[in-house]
């Protein structure tokens, strides 16, 4: 099998490369790569038996999906994937490229075929649109929960503008007017969020308050501006009160990431789940006590362990003073999307039993 050097691969090496494609390409056993630089960790990513050796991507497609269909452990796309400069966005992928795995240096990596030709991946060739680009998951059935969803301190809460009165009764739901105090500059067409304090998020390690999860209203669209201006709802989950906040709507977070692994060690818990079941199943989000000012990245992939329950050995003796530790038990894996200043939500990608509040997180 040839080998080609990384440094030397540009539209040529892709063009000799792809030319391979009929040679069959198995990993035989696992390999070796340098993970994380900075930490000078040395890792061990595997194919799956079952990897293609070339993929075209279509629609719906999302790159979790693609990396687990050519890894055992999908967050180390990062180490095969081959960053072209020759190319515009040579992050992104789009529905009908061509994915092919090819070696080089003797470790698999994953090099893009475009517009059937590999010789066609060339500056100026295609204009790409980063919002057709596949996601890293699908954000169509979570983009909703982290526009709304986060967490702020009881003094940040009271900086915001706030609902001073209602222009009917005592509540106010879709299609109603509100009068907004606090706003700086509002312009006619604007649109923000109204929300309310909930909950406090507390640290299950520490017992400090995180601050207070943010209890999502509705929307607004400001009618008519001045020091009290007035906002007309658009919709509403519940009815809106005077005292309720009012703050822009949330960027979302980038879609086109990488699932990777932190760049240091990182542990920590899951302090709650969305809509506050006990239980936990894949795809549902959840709210971890790590956050910005721990390093937490969109894309960052962690794994979730059981603790060990404490049980008494009554083989050897049975007295009640026996008793030691099972080991952890990992069950599952979950991504970080949202991280705020002390915490972040994150989505559970693998599930393999159940996982519950206060359960671990590591590294994968």
């Amino acid at each position: 099998m040839k080998m080609f050097s990384r440094r030397s691969l540009g539209c040529f090496g892709l063009l000799a490369a792809t030319l391979l494609i009929g040679n069959n390409v198995v990993a035989a056993s696992p390999f070796k790569v340098s993970a994380a630089a900075q930490s000078g960790t040395v890792i061990e990513v595997v194919l799956n038996a079952d990897h293609p050796e070339r993929y075209t991507v279509v629609k719906g497609d999302t790159l979790w999906d693609i990396s687990a269909m050519f890894l055992r452990d999908p967050w180390l796309w990062p180490e095969i994937w081959y960053v072209n400069p020759q190319i515009e966005n040579p992050h992104l992928i789009y529905p009908g490229d061509v994915l092919v795995l090819v070696w080089l240096d003797g470790k698999p990596q994953i090099i893009i075929q475009r517009e059937g030709n590999s010789e066609k991946i060339l500056p100026g060739v295609r204009v790409n649109n980063s919002d057709a680009a596949i996601t890293t998951i699908p954000f169509d059935r979570i983009s909703a929960f982290l526009s709304r969803a986060g967490v702020a301190s009881k003094e940040d809460m009271q900086k915001l503008p706030y609902i001073a009165a209602l222009r009917d009764g005592m509540i106010a739901g879709a299609g109603d007017e509100v009068y907004v105090r606090g706003l700086e500059d509002p312009q006619v067409g604007d649109v923000y969020r109204v929300i309310r304090q909930g909950d406090k998020v507390i640290d299950p390690e520490t017992n400090d308050l995180l601050g207070y999860e943010i209890i999502y209203i509705g929307s607004g669209t400001i009618a008519s501006n001045g020091e009290t201006a007035k906002m007309m709802l658009n919709d509403t989950t519940r009815e809106a009160k005077e005292g309720d906040r009012v703050m822009k709507i949330d960027t979302l977070p980038p879609l086109n990431y990488y699932p990777r692994s932190p760049e240091t060690e990182t542990e920590g818990q899951i302090i709650s789940v969305k809509d506050g079941v006990s239980r936990i199943g894949q795809y549902q989000m959840v709210l971890i006590n790590r956050g910005l000012e721990h390093g937490m990245e969109p894309g960052y992939v962690l794994s979730i362990w059981q603790p060990g329950a404490e049980v008494t050995d009554r083989t050897v003796s049975r007295s009640m003073n026996n008793k030691f530790m099972l080991p952890d038990e990992r069950i599952g894996i979950l991504m970080v999307l949202k991280p705020m200043e002390k915490s972040s939500y994150a989505l559970v990608m693998e599930a393999y039993s159940e996982i519950r509040v206060d359960d671990l997180l590591r590294n994968p």
